[in-house]
C-alpha cells in the first residue's frame, strides 16, 4: 500500500519494501546503499569519542546535520541516549535516491543498523534513525520536496546540498515569477527505526523497522526574516503564527516542527509499544 502523508501518522510494518521503493524489488533498493564489508571504500572507523551508556536506550542517529541532530536530542527525553557517526569515529555514504522521505529515511536507517548489526558496536546501540525531511510548496507542486536540501544545487548540476541561502534565494525567486502560486505548504519528516540484532538479515532488519510522520503546515514569507533554525526557516510562518521559524526560535519550533510531531511518536513506542 501507498505510504501515508498525513500529519503524525505511524506507518505500519505491513508496508511492504515495495511500496517504500515505490515499485524497486527490496535487492534492487538495497543495492543503492552500498555494501558494508571491513575495508570497503564506503565505511570507515577511527576512535569513538562517547561511552555507550548499557543502562540508557541508545540510538544511533543516522545523520551528520548538526541541526537535526540537535533538534532530535532536544526533543526526545534525557535517559535516551543519541549518538552520531563522528561520535563513534565511522562514516558511511549512502546516497539517497529514494523517491519520497520514507524511502530515504529507510536507505539511512536500515544501511547503518545493518553495518551495526554486523560490528561490535551492536553491544551498546539499540535502534538506529533515518530522519528525511523537506519543504512542500502547494503552489510549486510539492517543490523542494525531498530535494530541500539540493533545491539549488539541482539548477547547474553540483553535487552535494547547496547553501540554505542559496536554496531560499531560489523559492523566493520561483514564487515570484509565479505571482498567482499558493505560498501555502508545509514541512514534513519521516523518521525510519530500525532494531539493531546481531546476525540478523536485511529483509528481517527491514521487517522489523517503524515509521513515525509528522507535518507543519504554514505560509513562505515574501522575504527572509529571523537569525534562529536552518533551512527554509526564515521563510517558513507556521499556521496561527505572523512569525517566521527563524523568529520565533527554538522553543516555540520544537512545539511545533514536522520533526517534533514525529519524534513524539517515536518517543511513545519506545516507551509503550515495543511489544505490539
Amino acid at each position: 500500500m501507498p505510504v501515508d502523508r498525513g500529519v503524525g501518522k505511524r506507518f505500519d510494518n505491513k508496508n511492504s519494501a515495495e511500496s517504500l521503493f515505490l515499485g524497486r524489488s527490496p535487492a534492487d533498493a538495497w543495492e543503492n546503499v552500498g555494501r558494508y564489508q571491513p575495508g570497503s571504500r564506503q565505511f570507515s572507523a577511527g576512535k569513538t569519542s562517547v561511552t555507550l551508556e548499557t543502562s540508557m536506550t541508545t540510538l544511533f542517529a543516522a545523520t551528520g546535520n548538526a541541526h537535526k541532530l540537535s533538534e532530535i536530542r532536544s526533543l526526545l527525553p534525557p535517559d535516551t541516549q543519541v549518538v552520531q557517526p563522528r561520535d563513534l569515529g565511522v562514516s558511511l555514504h549512502i546516497e539517497e535516491n529514494g523517491d519520497s522521505f520514507a524511502a530515504n529515511a529507510l536507505l539511512k536507517s536500515l544501511g547503518w543498523a545493518r553495518l551495526i548489526s554486523e560490528s561490535y558496536l551492536s553491544k551498546g546501540i539499540n535502534w538506529t534513525v533515518g530522519d528525511d525531511s523537506g519543504l512542500e510548496v502547494d503552489g510549486l507542486d510539492g517543490k523542494p520536496g525531498i530535494h530541500s536540501a539540493r533545491f539549488a544545487a539541482q539548477d547547474d548540476g553540483r553535487p552535494g546540498n547547496s547553501s540554505d541561502a542559496e536554496n531560499n534565494a531560489k523559492l523566493l525567486r520561483l514564487l515570484r515569477e509565479n505571482p498567482a502560486a499558493s505560498r501555502k505548504g508545509r514541512f514534513r519528516c519521516v523518521l525510519a527505526l530500525t532494531p539493531i540484532i546481531q546476525g540478523a538479515t536485511v529483509e528481517t532488519l527491514q521487517l522489523k523497522t517503524r515509521f513515525f510522520a509528522g507535518a507543519c503546515p504554514g505560509t513562505l514569507a515574501a522575504q527572509p526574516s529571523g537569525i534562529a533554525g536552518f533551512g527554509y526557516d526564515p521563510l517558513f510562518i507556521p499556521d496561527g503564527y505572523n512569525q517566521s521559524f527563524a523568529e520565533l526560535g527554538e522553543a516555540v519550533k520544537n512545539r511545533l516542527s514536522h520533526r517534533s510531531v514525529a519524534l513524539s511518536q517515536l518517543n511513545e513506542f519506545l516507551r509503550h509499544g515495543m511489544r505490539e
